[in-house]
């Protein structure tokens, strides 16, 4: 399966994959499985090929349970700040949780040059990998200056997450060709009832 990556950063295309979140009959869960989350890894670029393949042979359910919690404290979070309300201590509780979680996880690399950098251990291979990197790159975004950026789709079932990067900062829809298009033919529609 192909994930529709539309947000602009990882951690706001994790949200959105919880899909049709606000929809009155349910929501549609896209990470159904721990090869989904590895699918959705690579897609975002978070791992690369080469580290998702250990984790292919590796049992990874808890992993999926916990970056599933991981993104709900994330909804919990966005969708509070957007809606002008304060988001709940459990959310904030559990995203500092899996935010320091991660940092200890994280190994100094001496490359060739005098910097370094920081990467995930390579052997042996852990099935928590990709809970580290949302985590982290969830922290990334939480604590710069883009995080003013998030805004929700317009169509209220939808709500998807993304960063505003337009030249106004005026985008309004999580896609123009799924609920832009969407959006403006049910308005189209209405004027010509009226």
């Amino acid at each position: 399966m192909a994930f529709q990556l539309v947000a602009g950063h990882p951690a706001l295309e994790l949200v959105n994959t919880l899909d049709w979140r606000f929809r009155q009959n349910g929501a549609e869960e896209l990470l159904k499985t721990y090869p989904d989350l590895l699918q959705f890894m690579e897609q975002s670029k978070l791992l690369t090929t080469k580290q998702i393949a250990p984790l292919r042979a590796l049992p990874g359910k808890a992993t999926l349970v916990r970056c599933r919690e991981l993104r709900e404290a994330l909804a919990e979070i966005f969708y509070a700040r957007l809606d002008g309300r304060s988001p709940s201590a459990a959310a904030r509780s559990a995203l500092e949780r899996y935010f320091k979680a991660a940092l200890l996880k994280q190994k100094l690399n001496w490359k060739q040059s005098p910097r370094l950098e920081w990467q995930w251990p390579e052997e042996p291979a852990d099935p928590a990998l990709p809970l580290w990197a949302l985590s982290l790159s969830a922290a990334d975004l939480l604590t710069t200056e883009a995080v003013g950026r998030v805004r929700a789709c317009e169509n209220l079932e939808c709500r998807w997450l993304f960063l505003d990067s337009s030249k106004n900062h005026t985008r309004r829809w999580c896609d123009m060709k799924v609920c832009g298009n969407r959006m403006k033919a049910r308005r189209f529609k209405a004027q010509q009832k009226a």
